[in-house]
């Protein structure tokens, strides 16, 4: 992270040995060049890749002075907005209920989302344990995790808002859904559920990143069903291997 005037300029991050992730205020380039000579430094002469915006020229700039060229790549990204004074009311899915998870429910619901997002043939490496770490690690908060409840008891849809309180942002991530449930609209019920629990407390302005590319198209669909619109996409860059 890089500071003027005490204010955070810029941050690069390394998600890991070959991907960076990098944020860089317009008015302090220099700071973002920094950023990224720090993260080459450490990565070596193997090739990385990083995504911007495709609305961040000078993000852009940075990354050709530093040698990164564009890459057509999937999957991409679209960041979708919604204002939420326009939230459409909770759709009602008959045998389902709404409600956000309490502090004591780690296992239910990371028994939702492994179910939810489990490769066939896999698992999900989301135990009770790693939910328990996340519920304890700020920003997490409980009552703007939600779930779909069948009639059974069972937790089968969920979504989680991120609350950004000072700027009133509430970001949606993830969103899943039980296989045997799916194809009646819980995914998008139980977003608008989360949202407007995060409307209430404050949010203005809901934020969703599906992906827009063909490989991977439903949840955009979704997320576009329930009011969001998209704006700029993602796009990769990568630093091809400097080795002979």
């Amino acid at each position: 992270m890089l500071t003027r005037d005490e204010d955070l300029v810029a941050w690069a991050w390394a998600e890991s040995e070959d991907w960076m992730e990098l944020c860089v205020d317009p008015a302090a380039l220099d700071a973002g060049d920094a950023a990224i000579a720090w993260f080459l430094e450490r990565a070596g002469s193997s090739a990385v890749r990083t995504m911007a915006l495709d609305t961040e020229e000078h993000v852009f700039a940075a990354l050709d002075r530093a040698g990164f060229l564009p890459e057509d790549e999937m999957p991409w990204f679209t960041h979708h907005y919604l204002d939420l004074e326009n939230l459409l009311p909770v759709p009602e899915v008959a045998g389902y209920t709404f409600r956000h998870v309490d502090p004591d429910e780690a296992g239910p619901r990371s028994a939702c989302h492994r179910a939810a997002w489990s490769q066939p043939g896999g698992t999900s490496k989301v135990t009770a344990a790693a939910y328990e770490r996340l519920m304890r690690t700020p920003p997490y908060r409980h009552d703007l995790d939600w779930v779909a409840v069948d009639e059974a008891g069972e937790l089968v849809a969920s979504a989680t808002i991120w609350l950004d309180e000072t700027n009133g942002v509430a970001l949606v991530e993830p969103v899943g859904c039980v296989p045997d449930h799916r194809g009646r609209g819980l995914a998008g019920a139980v977003s608008v559920a989360g949202l407007a629990a995060a409307r209430d407390l404050g949010a203005r302005l809901g934020m969703v990143c599906p992906r827009g590319d063909d490989g991977y198209p439903v949840p955009m669909r979704v997320y576009q069903g329930i009011g969001f619109t998209p704006g700029p996409r993602t796009v990769t860059f990568v630093r091809p291997s400097l080795e002979a």
